[in-house]
């Protein structure tokens, strides 16, 4: 179980204007601002939970997760997981925890991967049988094969990230905590992380906390969204009902043969191509089946589909609604 409560980190922040003149002054006298990267954050996970924790740049995810770490130490209040404190017992910490940085690396740049991971297994002390059991599954399902012969600096992005996750997963950690781990990913590669991941969790009930601003990761693999802004907590809840608490607004899309239909009252035109029309359904004003048989009765439906809002959208209106 992870538990935080009333957090606070503020960092010193060296500020200076531009120019030689000026840069010249701060080397005898420095400017100095503090930022609250964090203030009162306070939250509980439990064990085998898969959790997004979004928020805009500069909000204080990252901030949160080296804390959660052990890598940073925060100002105040309290910070258990698995009735550890990260920065007090880290030697302790780390051995149950993956961390996957998606701007940093964990891998020797010019060796082979597999030199790699038997070096983490021995920083680790994994013994021979848990290590092979793992590396076999673990190369199984995120398709390394031939992978990890090649030293890190000649992979690229995606097989890279799944060598990444795969060295944060070699030691069984009971928590794994994923910071962007499919930036610059191609199509292919974030379907194939995020079945892994879901697998992960299914099989050996691990507890994954993801930062991202992919908001198709979130929807993939998460039920619950914390969401961080300014560093404050400002909500937090399921991913349905943040939805629902978002908009009841949904999506017509429709394909017709003849005259381009009128819309009535709750129906807001937001596309429009010949043959084609995207629309927006206010459910609270018309239901569904009523703007269908409207539009219906104006010109022949070849083809429609019905989406609730997305998680892009969501989350967008939420960063509107808390101001962030």
């Amino acid at each position: 179980m992870i538990q935080l409560h009333n957090i606070n980190k503020t960092f010193r922040v060296a500020k200076r204007q531009a120019g030689f003149g000026r840069a010249v002054k701060a080397l005898f006298s420095r400017e100095y601002e503090l930022v609250h990267a964090l203030t009162d954050v306070s939250f509980t996970i439990q064990e085998g939970e898969m959790v997004g924790y979004i928020g805009p740049n500069g909000a204080g995810k990252s901030t949160t997760i080296k804390i959660m770490c052990g890598i940073l130490t925060p100002d105040s209040g309290v910070c258990e997981i698995d009735g550890r404190t990260p920065w007090r017992e880290r030697v302790a910490h780390v051995r149950d925890i993956g961390v996957v940085f998606g701007q940093r690396s964990q891998l020797w740049w010019d060796v082979p991967i597999i030199d790699s991971f038997e070096l983490i297994r021995d920083i680790y002390k994994v013994e021979q049988k848990l290590y092979k059991n793992n590396l076999d599954e673990l190369m199984e399902l995120l398709d390394l094969g031939e992978i990890i012969k090649t030293p890190a600096r000649s992979l690229s992005l995606g097989q890279r990230m799944r060598c990444e996750i795969a060295a944060s997963l070699l030691h069984s950690p009971g928590t794994l905590f994923l910071d962007e781990p499919t930036i610059g990913l191609d199509a292919v590669s974030k379907i194939a992380v995020r079945q892994f991941i879901k697998k992960q969790n299914a099989e050996h009930g691990t507890t994954v906390i993801l930062t991202t601003h992919d908001m198709q990761d979130i929807e993939a693999l998460t039920e619950r969204i914390l969401l961080i802004g300014k560093g404050r907590i400002l909500l937090d809840g399921g991913l349905a009902e943040l939805k629902r608490h978002s908009s009841e607004r949904k999506t017509l899309t429709i394909e017709y043969g003849g005259q381009m239909p009128e819309l009535g009252e709750g129906m807001a035109l937001c596309e429009e191509k010949e043959g084609r029309l995207v629309i927006a359904l206010d459910p609270s004003i018309l239901s569904v089946s009523e703007a269908i048989a409207r539009l219906a009765a104006q010109t022949e439906i070849i083809d429609i589909s019905i989406s609730d809002i997305t998680a892009e959208e969501m989350v967008a209106a939420l960063y509107k609604e808390y101001k962030i």
